[in-house]
């Protein structure tokens, strides 16, 4: 079956058997082949302005000048 012939089928579901489709497909990439660069289980650090003092000064700052 291919993705156009089953999309109807997928927009005619209710929106709790939506939700449980999208679980099992998630869960069937978690498991199966590789599908980007990622290590599983590996924690990735990710920069934020959360918790940085004046930051969002900055940014307004930033923004100001732009235009």
């Amino acid at each position: 079956m291919t993705l156009t012939e089953l999309l109807p089928a997928v927009q005619d579901l209710p929106a709790a058997d939506k939700l449980t489709l999208f679980h099992v497909l998630a869960e069937q990439l978690d498991s199966g082949e590789d599908i980007s660069p990622l290590v599983p289980g590996h924690v990735y650090h990710i920069a934020t302005p959360y918790d940085m003092v004046g930051v969002g000064e900055a940014l307004m700052d930033a923004l100001k000048e732009n235009k």
